[in-house]
């Protein structure tokens, strides 16, 4: 009888994920519920679960009196001494229920009582799991991957999440028992049901990736500024020491390229330009672009926008495939940016007459010198 009990405990434990003994008080104050409606006169009832020691047993404590019972809760003192051979008038005996009336029956009942309690535990167990890595990175091991949707069942600390085909790096191809690191970019639902929102194509998965591969970004001496991504593709970002001793790109790359190896890896390949944050908007903009060479920007500080003049053969180059590399250039220094070849640049000015800007023989003051500036890192 004791095991059928167990093993629905036990079952009811594992499809609510929560512990045997926060279970075992709800399965008590359940069972308190349904004995008191089998005796209901009882006033005093014991209950005791222990899985350890696989005990269940249920008993009412009754008065030891010497006349016939008024109640269930008095025994007659011949009846307690065949329980219990010390009993005496006036004392108390515990008279043991069959079980039998209340095992599996009684688990499925109490299962049904405690339906609001065990969604509540739930919900108070993902949120104190997860509450605190909310955007923050986490390993987890790809446990199944569902063939019509693509999506990927992966398990945190024995908890499942879900990452989506849309939050998938695109063309990258995930295994069972992969292990992969997410991004935690929200809990939804969290008064009802929470859903934990994972992705590995947010752009600050790239930021805690370097956070846990740069020891000089963790402690705060390199920071990190800005981020742009297409994930699958390439992310730029902007890097800043606060150490004049410190190369922030070097740090960023690591001995014998270990560390941006790790993180790109990690993406699944995607390329990854580092650039050096500088106060100067013209001077960011201009390494932003990298790989392209820039000649001048022409900076619109209102509108917060601006014109970029590069050699023609490098119009291609600043652009990128599908416009990528503008996009990712605007994306990380907050400026709408407008490329244009020295040969329309120039023609432009002719025909400006009001203003002459020497853009072919390069020999205004404000040209940004490329050559001592200091040059990303794409990979």
């Amino acid at each position: 009888m004791n095991k059928g009990f167990f093993d629905a405990l036990k079952l009811l434990g594992d499809e609510n994920s929560v512990s045997v003994d926060t279970l075992v008080e709800k399965i008590k104050s359940a069972l308190m519920k349904a004995v008191k409606k089998s005796y209901p006169d009882c006033e005093n009832i014991n209950i005791n679960i222990d899985p350890e020691s696989d005990i269940f047993e249920i008993s009412i404590i009754k008065e030891v009196v010497d006349d016939e019972p008024l109640d269930d809760n008095e025994i007659n003192i011949a009846t307690a001494r065949t329980i219990d051979p010390n009993a005496y008038l006036g004392g108390m005996v515990a008279v043991k229920i069959d079980t039998a009336q209340f095992g599996r029956a009684a688990a499925q009942s109490a299962k049904q009582s405690i339906k609001t309690d065990l969604r509540e535990i739930n919900r108070e167990n993902l949120l104190n799991q997860f509450q605190n890595k909310e955007n923050e990175c986490i390993s987890a091991r790809i446990n199944q991957i569902e063939p019509s949707r693509g999506t990927a069942t992966l398990i945190y600390d024995k908890t499942e999440l879900y990452l989506f085909k849309n939050d998938q790096i695109p063309g990258e191809v995930l295994k069972e028992g992969q292990i992969v690191k997410v991004y935690i970019n929200g809990i939804v639902s969290k008064e009802k049901k929470p859903i934990i929102k994972i992705s590995r194509t947010h752009k600050d998965l790239v930021k805690r990736l370097f956070e846990l591969e740069v020891p000089e970004i963790y402690d705060g001496t390199v920071e990190i500024k800005s981020i742009s991504r297409e994930a699958g593709s390439r992310t730029k970002i902007a890097v800043y020491s606060k150490n004049p001793d410190v190369d922030a790109i070097g740090a960023c790359i690591g001995p014998k390229r270990s560390r941006i190896t790790n993180i790109v890896n990690e993406l699944n390949g995607e390329k990854i330009d580092i650039v050096v944050y500088s106060e100067n908007p013209e001077e960011f903009i201009a390494k932003s672009l990298a790989p392209s060479e820039v000649v001048k920007v022409l900076l619109n500080e209102d509108m917060k926008s601006c014109t970029v003049i590069v050699p023609d053969s490098q119009l291609s180059l600043a652009i990128g495939n599908r416009g990528q590399n503008a996009k990712l250039a605007a994306k990380l220094t907050g400026y709408k940016i407008d490329i244009k070849p020295v040969s329309e640049a120039v023609s432009a000015a002719q025909e400006a007459s009001d203003e002459k800007l020497d853009i072919a023989e390069n020999v205004t003051d404000d040209n940004i010198d490329l050559d001592s500036a200091d040059k990303p890192e794409a990979d």
